[in-house]
């Protein structure tokens, strides 16, 4: 919401730039890139499905990267590249992002200050389908070695080409404030929890991913639930900031 462009820039145009030297390559490369859940929008069936409408975006970010999906879809038609979209859900784990809640959320808590904690319309709890760093590269990895080729040469289409879409998720959706228990847990400090009404910025209340495209096509398998998660994400961030246990700094 404060920085508009800066999505346009980089789902929209940096995507068309990478096409573009895509589909003019000889040969052509078979292209895996990162869709997002937030492509669901305001879409209400669970678990959340390929086959499910994804034209209500509820945020810009999501309204980029549906409109990268219609656009790799363009490019596959045109050109005859081989493209393989992945919905990600909620990706978590060391050298993470710093701007999404689990990770702020260790911070404020290892630093004393305190965390906000956004809930839904009626009091409901916000859910997501926290899917592990490992989980989601098995699945890049899979889509890569699955991947049909392209058709095109030299931006000359010369067949039908593989246009394929997947969810990458846990299928196990965890409420916020158990994210926060289970961080509690591994850093050994309570947080200090300002809960309040999630305003009208366009994120939606819950996630949930129905992986069984992904399993069946690609092979992929989850296997880190979000404690396992959150441990090894803790170890990590401990280390890499030089946080000791039983130090001052905590």
């Amino acid at each position: 919401m404060e920085n508009p462009a800066s999505y346009v820039h980089s789902n929209v145009a940096g995507l068309v730039t990478l096409l573009e030297a895509c589909k003019n390559a000889d040969p052509q490369p078979a292209v895996v890139w990162a869709s997002s859940s937030s492509v669901y929008g305001l879409n209400d069936k669970v678990p959340f499905s390929e086959s499910h409408r994804t034209d209500q975006p509820a945020s810009l970010y999501a309204a980029t990267k549906k409109a990268g999906e219609e656009i790799t879809h363009s490019y596959n038609h045109i050109y005859g590249l081989s493209i393989t979209g992945l919905r990600f859900f909620t990706v978590y784990g060391p050298w993470g992002r710093p701007d999404m809640a689990y990770f702020s959320f260790t911070r404020n808590i290892l630093q004393g200050k305190p965390i906000t904690v956004y809930r839904g319309k009626n009091h409901v709890d916000l859910a997501r389908d926290f899917t592990y760093i490992d989980d989601i590269v098995k699945g890049c990895l899979g889509s890569l070695d699955t991947a049909g080729r392209s058709t095109g040469t030299g931006g000359k289409k010369r067949g039908p080409a593989p246009y394929r879409i997947f969810n990458l998720g846990n299928t196990s959706p965890v409420t916020v404030p158990t994210l926060v228990s289970i961080l509690e847990k591994h850093l050994r400090v309570k947080a200090k929890k300002h809960v309040v009404e999630m305003p009208g910025n366009g994120d939606v209340p819950f996630t949930h991913a129905n992986i069984s495209l992904a399993r069946q096509q690609l092979g992929y398998k989850p296997t880190t639930n979000l404690d396992a998660g959150l441990k090894k994400f803790v170890k990590w961030y401990l280390s890499y900031y030089g946080y000791s246990r039983g130090s001052k700094n905590l």
